[in-house]
């Protein structure tokens, strides 16, 4: 654990801190401090010092599939109010079907299902009823076909569905692909609209081999690229569907492309002097020559390049960026290439005509996210999505040739105007060490509530480790800022995706903590602002985040009033050790290999669990009782610890779900509890 410091003398120095070691334990030394001026002395506020006099209890009470243990009953006023945030149908971009329709993903009877949307604002047409959520869908490059996957109750053993493509209403059957309880994904149909390829655990319920399924046929998958350790995912089946462009992923920052024969799987590097680097997205060229590849090899940052396997001559493309591209597709004919760039957690689209050799900026692009993009068949329009802070995912298309953009959905905010919504603002402040010459900077959204006064602050840590807050359509969030009146700061702490590969590893193995004294120097930063009242200041993450959350309450509690961990890591040892078994040497890329004794000692001494008894601000804990990444033992086990010191507790535990809640009831559930405690901790009296 982080030394306790409370940063009332040195400030950001103070953030240099050295670490207790457990016997063994190797840690890196703390880099030399940022001279910064000391800040006032701030004592710890009365008002988040521990309550005297006994605490309340609330009895253990289940609601459905609800298990509220130590919550008191939710504020029917509060749940009215936040209701009103829940009524958006954001609508995801999936594909293009054969016949010009897109094919989406949309809330419908409770969950998400896909629909077909056949013309610019036109009524969705349902594809799916299941009492589940439907996650990724493909639809086939002939015939109205269209495979999909669908999990049960979260447990991520998510299945492969092939339908021939009528509605819902018209009940034709739907025939699963795969069965048992492994886990499918990334499908990617063949040209000829037969077969399908998508990868699997079935042989060790480890490694993921890429199958083969002809959806013309009942036969059973057959098993193309197996027999080898890691994960092989399937990108792209070449013009001729004579090969399948693969992946062999590591972890985010390495990847390598192979070039597998369709018929024996015989796999051939795509480069002859192939090395590990980020591989962020690949496709075959129109002419099945030449590859696509977005990959960070040559540098900090994702850039797209064509190669030519055979002679190995490559070129860049989509230069016009000092970021990188995040996304991208090529046109049937191979004139358009579209990149989606992240600047700094914002999307920009350009497209390149290559006959012209220029790039075009196609207008009507609202600012906000770019989701998938994808040209139809004939390669003259391209779809994608876009969502912003103050409007869900909406549709749109560009027309090659035309200046505009044409929007397909409505993107209905359920009543809300972007008037009513808040628009985070990008800040930069500084943490604990240098790059290069100069004090390092990172990054943070802020969203700024309406009210007058300093405001109470929500820290926002988003999971992954390697994910990246950025500006997007999160009803919750809004009303947080205004309707409990809280500014919001969501950092981009080390280890973020966006910025760059040496900052993508700089929160790696023994380096852990060094993202959460990020999240210190951030607190620093929010005594120093005068519109934030820093005596009220909670934390909250989820997942990744969790962990970050709980390793903040333990090492800088005495600034917190409280935290928020949904599906938190708490003990890094058992987690790996429990985690489903296909996401474990992944995780042990990035978190270390709990096998070797010293950094089993290391992530011992930085988990929070090793230190439940020093959470003694209150503390809300949510998980999913199926979760197969973060397993409910997880939640378990730091609940017991913290409530063992004395601590308080309020736990929500939901039945049937996973590490993401696929259900609106679930997800209303968990929403409304998290504004309870908010409320609760906001509140400018001490916390009883």
């Amino acid at each position: 654990m982080i030394d306790r410091v409370k940063f009332s003398a040195a400030a950001l120095a103070a953030l240099s801190l050295t670490v207790i070691r457990a016997s063994g334990a190797q840690a890196p030394p703390a880099p030399a401090p940022v001279p910064v001026p000391a800040p006032v002395s701030l004592p710890v506020p009365a008002a988040a010092a521990a309550p005297a006099g006994p605490k309340v209890v609330q009895p253990r009470r289940q609601e459905g599939g609800l298990v509220y243990d130590g919550i008191p009953p939710a504020d029917a006023q509060l749940a009215q109010r936040l209701a009103a945030y829940g009524h958006a149908v954001p609508m995801t971009f999936l594909d293009w079907r054969a016949d010009g329709s897109l094919l989406v993903r949309a809330p419908l009877d409770g969950t998400q299902q896909l629909q077909s949307l056949a013309a610019p604002l036109a009524a969705a047409i349902p594809l799916t009823r299941y009492p589940d959520p439907v996650g990724e869908a493909r639809a086939a490059r002939r015939g109205d076909g269209f495979v999909f996957l669908m999990d049960e109750g979260g447990n991520e053993n998510a299945q492969l569905y092939y339908s021939p493509g009528a509605a819902a209403a018209t009940a034709v059957p739907v025939r699963q692909i795969t069965q048992g309880n492994f886990i499918h994904g990334s499908p990617v149909w063949a040209h000829d609209g037969k077969r399908v390829a998508f990868f699997g655990t079935e042989r060790n319920s480890v490694d993921y081999d890429i199958y083969l399924a002809d959806v013309t046929t009942a036969a059973a998958p057959q098993l193309l690229v197996g027999g080898r350790p890691g994960t092989w995912l399937p990108l792209d089946w070449s013009p001729d569907d004579s090969r399948l462009l693969v992946q062999k992923f590591v972890s985010v920052s390495d990847s390598t492309l192979y070039l597998a024969d369709a018929a024996s799987g015989e796999l051939t590097p795509l480069d002859a002097d192939s090395h590990g680097a980020g591989v962020y997205a690949a496709r075959f060229a129109p002419d099945g020559r030449g590859v696509y590849v977005v990959t960070d090899e040559d540098g900090e940052f994702p850039r797209l390049k064509w190669k030519d396997p055979q002679t190995h001559q490559e070129r860049r493309l989509c230069t016009d960026s000092a970021w990188g591209v995040e996304a991208f597709d090529v046109s049937a004919d191979g004139r358009y290439v579209a990149c989606v760039y992240n600047e700094d957690g914002r999307s920009r689209l350009g497209v390149l005509d290559t006959q012209q050799g220029r790039e075009l900026a196609p207008a009507g692009v609202p600012q906000g996210r770019i989701g998938t993009v994808r040209f139809d068949p004939t390669g003259r329009r391209l779809a994608f999505e876009v969502q912003s802070p103050v409007s869900p995912c909406a549709l749109y298309v560009w027309d090659a040739g035309q200046p505009a953009v044409t929007r397909w959905s409505a993107g209905d905010s359920g009543g809300l105007t972007p008037a009513q919504l808040v628009m985070p603002e990008l800040v930069r402040y500084p943490t604990w060490d240098r790059s290069g010459a100069h004090a390092r900077e990172l990054s943070a959204w802020v969203y700024r509530p309406r009210t007058s006064g300093p405001a109470p602050v929500l820290v926002y840590l988003h999971g992954g480790p390697e994910s990246q807050f950025r500006p997007q359509w999160d009803p919750f969030l809004q009303f947080v800022v205004n309707e409990l009146g809280y500014a919001i700061v969501a950092p981009n702490v080390r280890g973020s995706r966006g910025y760059g590969r040496s900052f993508l590893a700089l929160d790696d193995g023994v380096l852990r903590e060094d993202a959460v004294r990020d999240v210190g120097a951030l607190l620093v930063w929010i005594d120093a602002q005068a519109a934030f009242d820093h005596n009220r200041v909670a934390v909250m993450g989820r997942s990744y985040g969790g962990y970050l959350a709980l390793a903040t309450l333990v090492n800088y509690g005495e600034r917190l009033r409280g935290g928020i961990d949904v599906a938190g890591i708490s003990d890094f040892v058992s987690f790996l050790r429990d985690t489903s078994p296909y996401r474990r040497d992944a995780r042990r890329a990035e978190y270390g290999d709990e096998r070797d004794l010293s950094m089993r000692v290391f992530l011992d001494r930085i988990s929070p669990l090793s230190s439940a008894a020093r959470i003694g601000k209150p503390l809300l804990v949510i998980a999913g009782a199926d979760d197969a990444r973060v397993p409910l033992s997880q939640s378990a086990q730091l609940v017991w610890g913290v409530r063992s010191a004395g601590g308080e507790v309020w736990y929500l535990v939901a039945q049937h779900a996973g590490h993401h809640f696929g259900r609106d009831a679930q997800r209303e559930a968990a929403m409304l509890t998290q504004a309870s405690f908010l409320r609760r901790l906001a509140a400018h009296a001490a916390v009883p």
